[in-house]
Order: structure tokens, then C-alpha cells, then sequence
């Protein structure tokens, strides 16, 4: 299973056929992530179609513990070099906590452990 971070989610609305293999994967995120996905769609193409698209996906959110925050925000320090987005820490740390693949387009995770890149 995966934790899909918002631009892999945003790949498989768009319907990028690299995406194709993860259609059928149930859509594993955080809240974080859905803000950002409906904050991306509301300024692109509106709030009627960030309303539909909310409406249309089910999700199954992860819950984001003090645990789990301390631990994305060390581990963005730690990578401060690779300018990582609090929600894209947050996002990878779950999916270890879960045991499970961090999905993304973002360069900065190609080559990490625990990552499929997917372009």
C-alpha cells in the first residue's frame, strides 16, 4: 500500500498514464494533504470544482499525532538542504509510521528509502 502526497493524488486525477497502476489503490493521506489538494484546485479552477472533486474521492486519512509532527519537523531539519514542504515531512513520516510507500512526484524524495517516484 501507499501514502499518496498531494501531487501524486493530483496525477491520478489528471489521469497521467503512470499513474494507471495506482488507480485501484485505496487513496491513503493525511488532512494536510487534503487542504493542500482543495487550496490547489480552489485557486486553479474554482471552489465549485474543488467541491465536486472533495465529493467525488474517498479517502482514508491518517491521523497526524504530536508524535508524528515532532518527528516530520526533525526530519525536514535534517533535510534542510532539500527545501522538503512541512506537509510533504508530515506525509513521509506517516507512511513510515504505517509501513507503507511514500508515493510522489517531488524530486527531493527520488532517491530516499521508503519512496516511489513516479513522474
Amino acid at each position: 500500500m501507499y501514502f499518496f502526497d498531494t501531487y501524486a493524488i493530483i496525477e491520478l486525477m489528471k489521469k497521467n498514464p503512470n499513474y494507471e497502476r495506482f488507480g485501484d489503490f485505496k487513496i491513503v493521506t493525511s488532512v494536510m494533504n487534503i487542504g493542500e489538494l482543495y487550496n490547489i484546485i480552489l485557486r486553479e479552477k474554482g471552489k465549485a470544482e474543488a467541491d465536486n472533486w472533495f465529493g467525488n474521492f474517498n479517502f482514508e486519512l491518517v491521523e497526524i499525532s504530536p508524535e508524528v509532527m515532532i518527528k516530520s519537523v526533525y526530519f525536514r531539519y535534517l533535510n534542510k538542504n532539500k527545501n522538503i514542504s512541512s506537509t510533504d515531512s508530515v506525509g513521509y513520516t506517516l507512511a513510515l509510521k504505517h509501513n507503507l510507500k511514500f508515493l510522489t512526484v517531488d524530486k527531493q524524495f527520488e532517491k530516499m528509502s521508503n519512496v516511489e517516484f513516479v513522474k
